[in-house]
């Protein structure tokens, strides 16, 4: 072990970046913060958008037709690049010199992400891929580097997903108050946390769509002039079309138990298209279709509260990308009427930097030797500490 890595594990206070790329390959998320024991300061956060073309080659990597072997090989690399990249431009904009940062905690991006497993011999074998090297990030910056928290929880029988339940719990748990910490990004994903409860008793798992098929169907009416649906605009505008909602609502994954786990493989490109052809035989306006795949998200993340989880919660708390949509967090509020709604604004966490300093924290806890899977989420038959780390 390095005699780095043994001062960090002694330190009191570090400085952790968090790095995150999410489903919707738009760009990284980069988050610095100062953890001093279960004390978490968000100081700088920045989102640095991938160029277009960087952006189209990420997601062909995700389509089965599309990918290949070499480019898979080459865009880990790049992103490993990429990535370094973002951390010395968030050092440099903030006037933080990269020799007082302790430590990176990068998620990747996910390329593939197969949870039910896929047999092998007498065995069914789940597995992961995120790329975004972490060597390179390491070597770029000279900053210790932890990635690649996924398949430390697979190893042991865990879907590798959700991974942020650890993050929550540091965060968001409350003596007196149960809580769900509702994440909407591409994917949508639930922490429930009861109140006065340990770790154990968390409940996660993904609750099916976030964003991902609403920015599908604003690509497609608005023929690629549009990437998603700014703060509802174009939702608020439409009428949900019942039909469509019902046959949507008929997705095998919402009736799926947890622990759970989704992605691209589920409600990427092919389940969008077909949706997109359904709206196209019934004549519906664009306006109507973005409105009724926003209905869509704000239904399968209450019904999953309603199926899935032990009580309500007293409070719920928005992040990701989707709680910008004043149209979607209406029709969530209008399905959970008795639940209060917040937002990780309202804890000093801003709700698009609330995933990359949760890799800050998953990349902390590494390092101090704690476990930081939540077995209760992922199905993992034990508590493991989750990440590769590259020592510089």
């Amino acid at each position: 072990m390095s005699r780095r890595i043994r001062r960090m594990m002694d330190k009191d206070k570090m400085r952790v970046i968090g790095l995150m790329s999410g489903t919707s390959a738009d760009g990284i998320d980069a988050a610095l913060v100062e953890i001093t024991g279960r004390r978490v300061r968000l100081l700088v956060f920045e989102v640095f958008p991938y160029p277009n073309a960087l952006r189209r080659a990420i997601l062909d990597l995700c389509r089965p037709e599309s990918a290949r072997l070499e480019d898979i090989c080459h865009y880990n690399f790049v992103l490993g690049e990429v990535f370094a990249d973002a951390v010395v431009r968030l050092c440099t904009g903030s006037g933080i010199g990269p020799g007082s940062i302790d430590l990176i905690g990068s998620h990747g991006q996910t390329i593939h992400h197969n949870p039910q497993g896929k047999r092998y011999a007498r065995a069914v074998i789940r597995s992961t891929l995120q790329i975004g090297e972490p060597s390179v990030i390491a070597q770029r910056t000279g900053i210790t580097t932890v990635a690649d928290f996924r398949p430390g929880d697979m190893a042991v029988g865990g879907q590798g997903a959700p991974l942020v339940p650890y993050a929550d719990y540091v965060l968001f748990s409350h003596s007196r108050r149960c809580r769900a910490v509702q994440n909407i990004g591409g994917i949508a994903n639930v922490t429930f946390l009861p109140s006065g409860g340990k770790e154990n008793d968390v409940i996660a798992f993904d609750t099916g769509p976030g964003n991902m098929i609403i920015d599908g169907m604003v690509r497609l009416f608005s023929r690629g002039k549009k990437h998603y649906d700014q703060n509802g605009v174009m939702s608020a505008q439409g009428t949900v079309d019942r039909k469509l909602l019902k046959e949507m609502l008929r997705h095998p994954f919402l009736r799926r138990r947890p622990p759970k786990s989704t992605g691209r493989e589920e409600f990427g490109d092919e389940f969008v298209e077909h949706i997109y052809r359904l709206a196209c035989k019934r004549s519906l306006a664009g306006v109507d279709v973005v409105a009724t795949v926003t209905a869509f998200t704000a239904e399968t993340v209450a019904c999953a509260y309603r199926r899935f989880l032990p009580s309500q919660p007293d409070e719920l708390i928005l992040c990701g990308g989707g709680a910008h949509n004043k149209t979607l967090v209406e029709m969530l509020q209008s399905k959970l009427p008795e639940v209060k709604m917040l937002s990780s604004e309202d804890f000093g966490v801003s709700i698009d930097a609330k995933e990359a300093v949760s890799f800050a924290i998953l990349a902390w806890a590494t390092i101090k030797g704690k476990a930081n899977n939540v077995p209760s989420a992922t199905g993992a038959a034990g508590p493991v500490i989750l990440g590769k780390i590259i020592p510089t």
